[in-house]
């Protein structure tokens, strides 16, 4: 199954796919990330196995870049896909993908709060564990956690 989806993807989007890879038994795919909404569209309305659920959105802090990691499932299948974006580490910005599955509304404010990652287009991006005048974004390695 997850050759027909890195395929299904690389034919619909030949220049967004950077790699991919198979990590614990899911399908690992690299895009660039102004195709991120386009190939979640795609993804979520395929006729045989739509990804209609989205079971997390996370971030991580590398060095060099902040990777935003979509985990999503094709609930009638169990087939599970994982998505990642590379984006600025200065300005990390990517589109929301709240228009394509509501769930992923507290998942991005999450990701949001804690990391900095500004997800454009999304309906509510807030702070939602943290008060709304905390500083920095705690789960970033350059953050510094004053005495």
């Amino acid at each position: 199954m997850s050759e027909i989806i890195e395929k299904t993807i690389r034919d619909s989007f030949p220049d967004a796919v950077l790699e991919s890879k198979d990590v614990f038994g899911t399908l690992n795919i690299k895009i660039k990330p102004e195709a991120l909404v386009e190939i979640c569209e795609m993804l979520h309305s395929l006729d045989q196995t739509p990804f209609d659920y989205l079971a997390d959105v996370t971030a991580i802090d590398w060095k060099d870049r902040i990777e935003v990691v979509y985990h999503m499932t094709a609930l009638a299948s169990n087939t599970k896909l994982a998505l990642r974006v590379d984006l600025d580490k200065d300005k990390p910005e990517v589109e929301s993908v709240t228009s394509i599955w509501k769930g992923a509304n507290f998942q991005e404010r999450e990701v949001y709060d804690l990391m900095g990652v500004v997800f454009t287009g999304h309906p509510d991006l807030r702070r939602i564990l943290l008060p709304e005048d905390w500083q920095g974004y705690p789960l970033r390695k350059d953050y510094v956690i004053e005495d």
